[in-house]
């Protein structure tokens, strides 16, 4: 439930498409995902395509990780299970603090569209240093459910009962 009488805070949002073939002509997913975040009022705060290679995606995702201008990553690809998609192999060498609910959540959403090819899916999240990081699969039509069945509502500060952006305050602490 979206409560209107408290503000809208915006969330600075990078997009990190996964992939070894796509460029910014051809990337669909990503330009989807930049679409569905901007039209909700949240900032496009970098985007970025880096190939399936661990020590890619984690010097991609340490650097938005480590500035300042960057909230929140939600990354399209490299979450399959072939030798070639390793975004969740990425995650996990940064450490943080996993959210398994995520991609429990994304699969039971998905498999409303997909059947059981959900299951070949590793959709994930974690919080590292402060920095929410949600990892899609590649298809428009993922990108369309993570968002629309999770990440627009969790990242609306106006959600209730809770929502992830108030407690970004609270991500550093020990």
């Amino acid at each position: 439930m979206i409560d209107e009488t408290l503000p809208f805070i915006p969330v600075r949002i990078a997009v990190l498409t996964v992939s070894d073939t796509r460029d910014t002509t051809t990337d669909k997913s990503g330009d989807r995902l930049v679409s569905l975040l901007t039209e909700a009022g949240h900032v496009l705060a970098g985007r970025a395509i880096v190939p399936d290679d661990v020590d890619a995606l984690v010097t991609q995702f340490r650097t938005w990780i480590d500035g300042a201008s960057v909230d929140c990553v939600i990354s399209t690809g490299g979450t399959g299970v072939t030798g070639r998609d390793v975004t969740p192999e990425a995650l996990d060498s940064l450490g943080g603090k996993a959210i398994p609910g995520f991609g429990e959540l994304f699969r039971w959403l998905s498999y409303a569209n997909i059947g059981t090819s959900t299951i070949q899916s590793r959709a994930c999240a974690v919080v590292v240093d402060g920095t929410y990081i949600f990892a899609l699969p590649g298809s428009t039509g993922a990108v369309a459910d993570g968002w629309n069945g999770i990440l627009k509502t969790q990242l609306d500060s106006r959600h209730r009962p809770c929502n992830f952006v108030e407690l970004m305050p609270r991500l550093r602490e020990i």
